[in-house]
């Protein structure tokens, strides 16, 4: 696909997307998701989203073991905000998705290859993001592709209850351990799931990091 050039953030990518004759198919806490016209791959665009590019690694490091989404783009965007565009994928069952994070978590031989890529690029994540999650088992991330192969998405995530807990109580602190630059859309995120957000919060967590930011300048 097409990536426009230069500048753009979540919203220009998901007006032009659309506009492409992308329709939307689904929204979480962090991220809207897109369908391509032909049905074959899904972008996903986040405001906000830290994890992005540790995700994007993982799909790119762990492509080899057919277990993880084909990623066809990965682009951070303005503001901190992510695009990945990969591969159309299915939900599948429960228990099977369960099994399949328990083969994870026990190294089971048939995705053990995967593991050593999920504990490598994990294992980064939590050196270098603030308030990095530990592994994602929702039933949810585990998905099927179109040539039946049972693939993981999303293990990587910012704990966002404590992230957002301390943008509203502490703002200084979230400044201070991220740049403005890679914050700037963080109250955007859709909260689709665990949400919506209460009527204020968004603006006044606005208010209170810009003001921390002023404080991080003066200082």
């Amino acid at each position: 696909m097409s990536v426009p050039a230069g500048q753009v953030d979540h919203r220009d990518i998901e007006h032009t997307l659309l506009a492409m004759g992308w329709t939307p198919c689904g929204a979480g806490d962090w991220a809207i998701a897109l369908r391509s016209p032909d049905g074959t791959a899904a972008a996903r665009i986040s405001p906000f989203d830290p994890a992005g590019p540790y995700t994007a690694e993982l799909y790119r490091q762990a492509g080899h073991t057919r277990r993880v989404p084909d990623l066809f783009v990965h682009r951070r965007l303005v503001g901190g905000g992510d695009l990945q565009v990969m591969e159309w994928l299915r939900p599948v069952v429960e228990d099977e998705a369960v099994a399949f994070h328990r083969a994870i978590a026990m190294r089971a031989t048939e995705v053990a290859d995967l593991v050593d890529v999920v504990r490598r690029v994990h294992e980064r994540a939590r050196r270098e993001l603030p308030w990095c999650g530990p592994l994602d088992h929702n039933p949810a991330n585990v998905m099927r592709a179109a040539d039946g192969r049972l693939v993981v998405t999303d293990l990587f995530y910012a704990d966002g209850p404590n992230l957002y807990a301390t943008a509203a109580a502490n703002p200084d602190l979230v400044v201070a351990k991220i740049p403005e630059a890679e914050r700037r859309f963080m109250t955007e995120i859709p909260l689709a799931t665990s949400g919506p957000w209460e009527p204020g919060a968004q603006e006044a967590m606005r208010v209170g990091l810009a003001a921390a930011d002023v404080r991080k300048a003066a200082a």
